[in-house]
């Protein structure tokens, strides 16, 4: 029985010890493939960030470029007009196609702050499309093509700038402490500079309108 015993206890040992160690082994195995597999992880992670980072970078870059695009558009138009010339209004309109895409894409994806300023030079563009429109139909012509250029070269020439500098300010590729605080007085500008020429706007309509509702 003793004999016996001493048997069974060192069966037993010996298949402890096997399953033992192959549990550990079977630990080890699977740390080092944790191990392995861990700078695979980060790099399929660092590659989505980049990804991620490069298709932001694409959208902002298309649209300020449809911004300005649209801007000279505009003013080109209404110098052409003051030179007596007629510009081709599919250049316009082509313009303003192409930044409608390019905001409506934008606004899925701009964080608020950016997404505020691109609402209001979206705004502020519209108005200059109605300011070209309109520019034949005003009654004093020359007041009109001057009103007209210097709503192009200033207001609306700040409202594109402000937005290429919070586009870079969200990317990171500039810093400036106090930016916030110049984008809300910028922002107040062009939306002061929008609603005044806005009114002047409906004020011409308003004039041109009232002979033939008369007659």
């Amino acid at each position: 029985m003793t004999t016996l015993a001493v048997a069974l206890i060192s069966v037993g040992g010996t298949l402890s010890g096997t399953l033992g160690g192959a549990v550990l082994s079977q630990r080890a195995s699977r740390a080092d493939a944790l191990e392995q597999n861990q700078p695979a992880d980060r790099e399929r992670e660092q590659k989505r960030d980049e990804q991620t980072l490069q298709a932001k970078r694409d959208l902002y870059a298309h649209l300020n470029t449809a911004a300005r695009a649209y801007r000279v558009a505009a003013r080109d138009a209404v110098e052409a007009a003051e030179r007596g010339e007629s510009a081709d209004p599919a250049l316009l309109d082509n313009a303003k196609e192409a930044w409608a895409e390019q905001y409506s894409q934008a606004q899925m994806a701009l964080v608020k702050d950016v997404l505020q300023v691109a609402s209001a030079l979206n705004r502020s563009l519209r108005i200059g499309y109605s300011v070209v429109k309109q520019l034949p139909n005003s009654p004093d012509f020359d007041e009109a093509c001057q009103r007209a250029k210097a709503w192009f070269s200033r207001p609306l020439s700040d409202g594109v700038y402000l937005l290429r500098v919070t586009l870079r300010h969200d990317l990171g590729v500039e810093v400036d402490p106090h930016f916030a605080q110049t984008r809300t007085q910028m922002l107040a500008g062009l939306d002061g500079a929008r609603d005044n020429l806005a009114r002047l706007l409906a004020t011409e309509r308003a004039q041109t309108t009232e002979p033939s509702a008369s007659t």
